[in-house]
């Protein structure tokens, strides 16, 4: 069956293969979040975004094979609460962006910043910092071989706008860094992958990115 990137709590997982990485979305807990299991196709390598919750069955789409790394998006609960139990029984190192070490319980291997590179087996990961939603969020994106890109937004970024806010300093940040770092250097075909729900491309949301400004949310 053809990847659909809906995956609901307690089903199966969805699969994607691209070139050079195959992408197993799962969603895990009871807020509905999504983990995405990265697989390099050349080496075998393994990273998991998000370790959420229900770190069982996170395991279990290890297949018994070890995890090389696994990357939180951001600093909120609901992405870590399966991360201390998969980082015990795997050995993965852990990252997370610089600014938001400090809000997750489990020791962060590898601090993020803007730039940085993330290795899945021959395959890599840009790093894209994302201020607003919490200080150290992270976005990461893979440029395919077939020249596509495909970004994981943790919490910053889902179909029909921003991630939440709090403070109307943050929904600027946010909305600058999102206009800035991704609308105006990936193009419309890029796939996006959110922390919750549907994903979504580039060019489906841009031509709201006004309304979001005007309504600021």
């Amino acid at each position: 069956m053809a990847y659909t990137g809906e995956v609901h709590p307690g089903g199966s997982p969805d699969v994607r293969e691209l070139p050079g990485l195959t992408i197993t979305k799962l969603s895990v807990g009871p807020m509905d979040n999504n983990a995405y299991l990265l697989e390099c196709t050349e080496s075998g390598e393994l990273l998991l975004v998000d370790a959420a919750n229900e770190p069982d069955r996170l395991r279990s789409l290890l297949g018994g094979r070890p995890l090389s790394r696994v990357v939180t998006t951001h600093r909120h609960s609901d992405h870590w609460q399966g991360l201390a139990e998969v980082v015990t029984s795997t050995e993965a190192r852990t990252y997370a962006g610089r600014e938001d070490v400090e809000g997750i319980p489990v020791a962060t291997d590898e601090p993020l910043d803007d730039g940085s590179l993330v290795p899945v087996g021959a395959a890599q990961l840009g790093v894209i910092t994302l201020v607003g939603h919490t200080p150290g969020s992270v976005a990461l994106v893979y440029d395919d071989p077939a020249g596509h890109p495909h970004l994981f937004t943790g919490d910053s970024l889902f179909p029909g706008g921003p991630g939440r806010t709090t403070r109307p300093e943050d929904f600027t940040s946010l909305m600058n860094d999102l206009e800035e770092k991704i609308f105006a250097k990936l193009p419309d075909d890029t796939w996006f992958y959110p922390g919750h729900g549907k994903d979504s491309t580039l060019g489906a949301e841009r031509p709201a990115l006004g309304e979001w400004r005007a309504r600021g949310w």
